[in-house]
């Protein structure tokens, strides 16, 4: 009677394990089509504050508007609300950056986001540049895009929507699925008496684990991006901003835009000129003594006087 009831643990063990094998290989098959269907991203460009560039504006969804979850591949209809990561990148202009940086950082922190990673450079010309990458709250997106361009003059911007619901529900199910398969397998470990059977059973609990463990790492990663949106900004110090100027129509209106436009860039070029011969005047310095020298040693060898040449004999001939 005791080997058929070990011998019935071990076979009830290893259907169980092989029936939630299967399950969880359904639902991978399923994970595999979601995630062929799961890139479908739209996108939105911006810029000289013209508005959004798809159609009408303000026509991407809300973060904060609730919405069902599409059907699932396995024809069910999700009644979860939906997941979607919102991203965003711009390039801004500012004429003082020490401002800008400041208000972009209380911006930042009444939002409720922080910096993700920051850096700040200087070109030779003196001018800064920064680039950021910030994360802010899902509902506090747009309003968090509206105000930076209020603070900075944007000069480009495009916003996506990744739609992961399904992705992220298919998970979710397979992790569910991986916890009944634990419990399942540590009510039988808890009958098991055979070593066998034991250790059997525990090799199913341990892969088991590490599957839950990988699924919650998705769905925790999800959730981050889905809570917090991603938005990457790089702002320029600049002398004048660019694109502010009203476009011209006519013809004299047009040259003389293009006539203004060539002497301020002109003036540009001469100022970064200037700018980098000041930097360099060492070597300016160095150079010209260089020039000094070898102009002394060229007019030292033209004076030197070139040796007497030998006269010639007289060859007896008189002149007639």
């Amino acid at each position: 009677m005791k080997r058929m009831k070990k011998r019935g643990l071990a076979l009830a063990a290893l259907c169980l394990t092989a029936a939630l094998a299967l399950a969880g290989c359904g639902a991978s098959s399923g994970s595999s089509t979601a995630s062929a269907d799961m890139a479908v991203t739209e996108s939105y460009s911006y810029a000289g504050g013209r508005g959004w560039d798809n159609g009408a504006p303000g026509a991407m969804a809300s973060p904060q508007e609730p919405e069902a979850a599409p059907e699932s591949g396995r024809g069910e209809t999700a009644l979860q609300p939906a997941k979607r990561v919102y991203r965003a990148e711009l390039s801004l202009e500012t004429q003082d950056f020490d401002a800008a940086a400041e208000s972009l950082t209380a911006l930042v922190e009444d939002c409720g986001g922080w910096f993700q990673d920051s850096g700040v450079g200087e070109y030779g010309s003196g001018y800064r540049h920064g680039s950021y990458t910030v994360r802010v709250p899902a509902e506090n997106f747009q309003r968090f895009l509206t105000q930076v361009g209020e603070l900075c003059h944007v000069t480009w911007q495009n916003t996506s929507c990744e739609d992961v619901s399904e992705y992220y529900y298919d998970t979710a199910g397979r992790l569910k699925t991986q916890q009944t398969k634990l419990e399942r397998l540590q009510a039988l470990l808890a009958k098991a008496e055979n070593m066998e059977d034991i250790i059997t059973i525990e090799s199913a609990i341990s892969d088991t684990e590490q599957a839950i463990d990988s699924l919650s790492g998705e769905l925790r990663h999800y959730d981050s991006l889905v809570g917090y949106s991603t938005v990457t900004l790089s702002l320029e110090e600049v002398y004048r901003l660019s694109d502010t100027e009203a476009p011209a129509t006519g013809f004299v209106q047009r040259l003389g835009t293009a006539l203004s436009s060539g002497w301020k860039g002109f003036i540009t070029g001469v100022q970064g000129i200037l700018i980098a011969l000041a930097y360099g005047w060492v070597w300016l310095l160095v150079l010209a003594a260089v020039i000094v020298v070898v102009l002394r040693v060229l007019r030292k060898k033209k004076g030197r006087k070139l040796p007497d040449q030998p006269k010639k004999e007289d060859d007896g001939r008189g002149k007639l």
